[in-house]
């Protein structure tokens, strides 16, 4: 009826000012016929590393269901008001967009969405104690930190945990003992050094406050050899 196509073209009218205000006029695109049966819609797509289109946020304005329900609410000087729904979806599907995610980091996530954050290695038996003290501070900070305690040799614990992608290894020996830290590894085989276990979280805690990606990386640390790092297929996710 014309009222509904009123509300309709009402409802077209503030996603387009505000897409309009968010991505600036002409970075976004009309797509007729792809609205919900109850209004117009946003949707927000993204490019993973293969350059392949994935749905991923939307947000609905709906103005019809509020009157097909009859909802009502009382305004600040008692009248009465229809209220207008928003239908909000930040992921879509979780399950998809872990997916999606998984794929386009191949594995590699970077340190802010990873569930293998850092891992400490001992150097020698001996210094398991210290090597747990580490562990425990860096994860009372809030930071996913394992320890390996195997028989391994240090060089075998250093390939596991790159195989097992953990973003940072915390190498700790009689040296690190005495410095009351650990010598800082990354997955890539570039190496931060020595470090405190406060300048650990430190940095730890301004690559997940900063969302730093791995090709950012580089410029946090003070070794040349950083820069060998291996750049993420996209930078500002």
């Amino acid at each position: 009826d014309v009222e509904g196509i009123a509300l309709w073209d009402k409802a077209e009218s503030a996603l387009a000012s505000v897409l309009d205000q968010f991505a600036g006029p002409g970075n976004w695109r009309d797509n007729p016929g792809d609205g919900a049966f109850y209004g117009p819609k946003i949707d927000i797509k993204v490019f993973d590393s293969m350059r392949r289109v994935h749905q991923c946020a939307t947000v609905q304005l709906d103005f019809q269901n509020p009157i097909r329900f009859n909802l009502q609410f009382e305004n600040k000087n008692g009248e009465r008001e229809r209220p207008v729904m928003i239908h909000r979806a930040m992921l879509g599907s979780v399950e998809r967009m872990i997916a999606v995610l998984t794929e386009h980091y191949s594995g590699k996530w970077p340190f802010w969405l990873s569930p293998r954050q850092a891992t400490v290695i001992c150097v020698h038996p001996d210094h398991q104690e210290f090597a747990q003290s580490v562990r425990d501070k860096v994860h009372d900070a809030g930071f996913f930190c394992d320890i390996d305690l195997s028989t391994r040799t240090m060089k075998k614990q250093i390939a596991v945990a790159q195989e097992e992608q953990f973003n940072f290894m915390l190498i700790v020996g009689p040296k690190e003992r005495e410095h009351g830290g650990a010598d800082v590894r990354t997955r890539f085989g570039s190496r931060v050094g020595l470090q405190t276990v406060d300048e650990i979280i430190a940095l730890f805690t301004k690559l997940r406050d900063e969302h730093t990606s791995d090709a950012d990386l580089a410029n946090l640390m003070p070794s040349p050899d950083a820069a060998a790092a291996p750049k993420a297929p996209l930078a500002d996710a």
